[in-house]
């Protein structure tokens, strides 16, 4: 086996079906097989279902594509995550606004945000505005000047049990999480594939 070919793999688990994806460092999939559920399944038995599958699969799969599966990204559409939205401001005494003053309100507004959340963890951070003296903009703006400085941010948090599940089944079989994203979030910016 090629231990050493890039290859990025993806586990999309909802409450009626389960699909492992593999693609190659060109974006091309090499491998992809689906299991629909019989009836609609909460978390805890859709992680059972991945736990059976990877047991009767993965060494089919890793044989298929000549390649160890080492680390996964998973994709939920399951009822488990949950948001919290805050608003951070920055009085700016130097009038000039930029991607310094940005990363700072970030940072503050994640160490809030991790304070409050207790034992979950963010997945997602969205910018939903920015403000700048009492004028909102739904992008970050370039060469502008102003005192007042604010951002409304959308936090999308997991429970870091969960996430102690899903590595506990996976630690079976050699493979680690790379990312755990919310489906309806990224479904914005990627393809039904």
């Amino acid at each position: 086996m090629d231990d050493n070919q890039n290859c990025e793999t993806f586990i999309f688990l909802s409450s009626n079906k389960l699909v492992i994806s593999i693609y190659s460092e060109l974006n091309k999939r090499i491998y992809k097989n689906e299991i629909s559920f019989e009836e609609d399944i909460d978390v805890l038995k859709a992680l059972e279902k991945l736990d059976y599958f990877l047991d009767k699969e993965i060494f089919k799969i890793e044989k298929k594509i000549k390649n160890f599966v080492k680390k996964v990204n998973i994709i939920l559409d399951l009822n488990v995550f949950f948001s919290v939205e805050i608003s951070i401001k920055d009085i700016n005494n130097d009038d000039n606004i930029n991607k310094k003053n940005l990363n700072y309100l970030l940072y503050e507004a994640k160490d809030y945000c991790k304070k409050t959340i207790g034992d979950r963890k963010i997945s997602h951070m969205i910018i939903n505005s920015y403000h700048i003296d009492n004028r909102n903009y739904s992008f970050f703006p370039k060469d502008i000047s102003g005192k007042n400085f604010s951002l409304d941010l959308n936090f999308i948090c997991i429970s870091k049990n969960l996430i102690k599940s899903f590595e506990k089944v996976l630690k079976k079989y050699q493979i680690s999480i790379g990312k755990i994203v919310d489906k309806r979030y990224i479904s914005k910016f990627l393809n039904e594939d």
